[in-house]
């Protein structure tokens, strides 16, 4: 039986990490993300889990920590923010192809510089090919679900990867939101242990983790690190429908809001979903076809189902709360856009960069964004395919 409550975002992670019980949390504290191992440490205080609690010198060492700890056979998790996951890169790509499934919570915050602490997808994004999967949330019960999910996605025999469990610094990590938590028990009965098949110190199976890989067998590890990425698509529906049998809330790879007879739709992730959804609902009771696709799951990406899911459209706008600095448009604006190259129908795309450094995101920025789609939608010209909004400089925004 489901629980009421009402936390911030990062105390629904350290709620969800306290139920699972990890064997180890490697910590260094970065702002907004700091939270996370701040009321875990209270728990271990209080006695309420037996988790062997490290604090260490650097993001890199908390990263590396987990490492020793999952390939000894241990459950082990962390949480960082911006510059502490840029600081983790080396080893964020070590843990992936080391196929040890760490499970890392990242309250997404600007990478410097300059210096900010606000919210946007410029530290989760930098990451998105260090093969961890990579999942999202709007709210803070979605972040708390994700949570749940993450360590028997990453954990199945088929996937073998570390996930990263991404929500928005400040907007949802500190925000407090009612949510529904689920009982203890019920919780570590649906996760259940830990089971590595082979980890370093089985006696009955020594083994060496990390080789060196050499030219005869480098391609065969990465070949088998893809396919992995690609089984964990079916494993994170397997995991989110066995999720829906026991708890009620349903999640697949992403969020489909009035999109049954949409003829224009944003693409967007995370809390600005929420202000979409208000513009979308606004502009239904005009008479506008107005939807929106929000992604969920990054990594993997979902291309055939996003396919289908915007192919009845006549015109979409991708938007990217990160900067991908290809002068053509952002990540998510990027995946989308393949996802859709060999669609038999296929709607006019425009990429627009927003929210940047914590920068508004609005109803009505919504709603001209929609606006902007009607006119394409009428027109058949896309204009400029990659703009910004809501920056402030002499140039006229793209209307």
């Amino acid at each position: 039986m489901s629980i009421k409550d009402r936390l911030s975002g990062n105390e629904a992670v350290a709620t969800a990490m306290r139920q699972i019980n990890p064997d180890v949390f490697a910590m260094f504290p970065i702002t907004p993300s700091t939270e996370i191992p701040q009321y875990f440490a209270q728990y271990v205080a209080d006695g309420r889990v037996d988790t062997e609690f490290i604090c260490v010198e650097s993001e890199h060492s908390s990263m590396s920590a987990c490492i020793g700890a999952e390939a000894a056979g241990c459950r082990a998790v962390t949480a960082t923010s911006s510059a502490g996951l840029s600081y983790m890169n080396e080893v964020l790509f070590c843990a992936a192809s080391l196929r040890l499934p760490v499970v890392l919570a990242v309250s997404c915050r600007a990478l410097t510089g300059p210096i900010n602490i606000n919210h946007d997808y410029s530290d989760s994004m930098a990451e998105r090919d260090s093969g961890f999967i990579q999942i999202y949330a709007e709210n803070n019960q979605e972040v708390y679900d994700n949570y749940l999910q993450a360590h028997r996605i990453g954990e199945h025999e088929g996937v073998r990867l570390p996930v990263m469990i991404c929500q928005d610094g400040f907007i949802t990590s500190h925000a407090l939101e009612n949510i529904e938590l689920e009982e203890d028990e019920a919780v570590k009965a649906f996760v259940g242990e830990y089971c590595p098949e082979n980890y370093l110190l089985k006696q009955e199976n020594p083994l060496a983790v990390g080789p060196y890989g050499t030219s005869p067998y480098y391609m065969e590890a990465r070949v088998a690190q893809a396919e992995a990425m690609k089984k964990a698509k079916e494993v994170i529906l397997e995991v989110a429908a066995d999720f829906e049998k026991n708890f009620g809330r349903h999640y697949g790879f992403f969020e489909e809001y009035r999109m049954e007879d949409a003829e224009i739709a944003l693409v967007i992730m995370g809390s600005s979903a929420g202000t979409a959804k208000a513009a979308v609902d606004e502009l239904r009771e005009q008479g506008v076809k107005a939807g929106l696709v929000k992604v969920r799951v990054f990594r993997p990406f979902p291309a055939e189902e996003l396919a289908k899911a915007l192919s009845g459209c006549s015109s979409v706008a991708v938007m990217d709360k990160s900067e991908g600095f290809s002068a053509h448009g952002g990540p998510l604006f990027a995946d989308t856009a393949a996802s859709l190259i060999n669609a038999p129908r296929r709607p006019l795309m425009i990429n627009i960069v927003y929210g940047l450094g914590g920068r508004d995101f609005t109803v009505s920025q919504a709603k001209r964004v929609f606006a902007r789609l009607e006119n394409i939608a009428r027109t058949k010209e896309t204009g400029p395919v990659y703009t910004h909004l809501g920056q402030r400089d002499d140039r006229e925004e793209v209307q």
